[in-house]
């Protein structure tokens, strides 16, 4: 992981999802000019239609930490609604396409944002950390 490095906030469980299962499309209204190492945090909200989904409902009986960074990815690709090209896309969306995924062995709490932000240099070194260590 080099930088530079954004972040995305989440909402639960697609924070988990992602970080702990097979979720490797996020779905957004908009498409980013990034491509590159993220950082995946887990929101304070947590999605209450989220037990409508099957693919979710194995995350919802499990801890979903929240306010903290869960897990490291790249960006790799994003690209617009071409129909489900997976099981957790959805029609309508800007499919973010994720590689790589890591869960961090210790969550780092820290404040997230909307939209794709920075990370402070201080958590990203703190990630490296974490990831060194596992």
């Amino acid at each position: 992981m080099s930088a530079p490095v954004r972040a995305l906030t989440l909402w639960q469980p697609w924070a988990s999802c992602i970080a702990y299962g097979t979720k490797r499309v996020e779905n957004r209204s908009w498409a980013p000019d990034y491509r590159g190492w993220i950082l995946i945090h887990a929101g304070m909200t947590t999605d209450r239609h989220a037990h409508e989904l099957p693919l979710a409902r194995p995350f919802l009986v499990r801890p979903q930490p929240r306010g903290v960074v869960v897990a490291v990815g790249r960006l790799v690709d994003c690209h617009p609604s071409d129909g489900y090209c997976t099981l957790w896309s959805t029609p309508d969306q800007w499919h973010w396409k994720l590689a790589d995924v890591r869960p961090l062995p210790r969550p780092l709490a820290c404040p997230g944002a909307r939209g794709l932000w920075t990370p402070t240099p201080q958590l990203v070194d703190a990630v490296r950390e974490v990831l060194a260590r596992a």
